[in-house]
């Protein structure tokens, strides 16, 4: 049997799965079991997914990538938990080369003039074992608004392949574009966006 170079870390981290590798078994499932502390996001696992209902034939796709940022996780005290993050508009993608473009311009998110949204957390609630509501300050189009996402946390622990102790998280919202001045098309491609996150954190120090 044959094997691509592409397939061998697959392959690899299947069969340390299968095996029962250590690496494996030391991730968490249960929010209070992960390590508090200061984490950086890691961009190359996160992505900020968005939806719209586009003329309402298809709720249609796009995504942001490249953030930054930092969580400060306290499990004991979740409510004393806190998020910062950043996110470069011009990252912007979809299945059309020319929306990305059309997108980044000044009738869209203007990525010229406002090149990066953040988020900014302000509260933490906890509503079960491993969820949240997290309110922040998101700025979009040099707009400011509170917006609240429901945050879902998925595990945490040592990342087989860098070793860096890692904690990840999926999150849920939905906000009006034409709140952030974000206005074009509306109502045929509709002004409530849906957002679903996929963030993963690195544990500094």
């Amino acid at each position: 049997m044959k094997y691509s170079l592409l397939s061998l870390p697959t392959a690899a981290l299947a069969f340390g799965l299968l095996a029962g590798n250590p690496a494996f078994a030391q991730v968490v499932t249960n929010a209070t079991q992960a390590q508090s502390g200061t984490y950086d996001v890691e961009p190359g696992h996160t992505q900020v997914g968005f939806s719209v209902l586009h003329f309402g034939f298809t709720n249609y796709l796009g995504v942001f990538s490249n953030v930054s940022g930092t969580l400060t996780l306290n499990t004991k005290t979740p409510s004393a938990s806190r998020l910062s993050v950043t996110i470069p508009v011009d990252s912007v993608q979809t299945t059309s080369a020319k929306l990305n473009d059309e997108l980044k311009g000044d009738q869209w998110f203007d990525a010229a003039k406002f090149p990066n949204a953040t988020f900014e957390s302000t509260s933490v609630r906890i509503t079960g074992r491993n969820d949240a509501v997290v309110t922040g300050n998101l700025t979009l189009h040099g707009v400011t608004q509170p917006e609240t996402l429901k945050v879902h946390f998925i595990g945490a622990g040592v990342n087989a392949l860098d070793k860096k102790y890692t904690t990840g998280f999926e999150a849920t919202g939905t906000i009006k574009r034409s709140d952030f001045g974000v206005k074009m098309y509306v109502p045929y491609v509709s002004d409530e966006v849906q957002l679903r996150i996929a963030g993963a954190f690195e544990k500094q120090g």
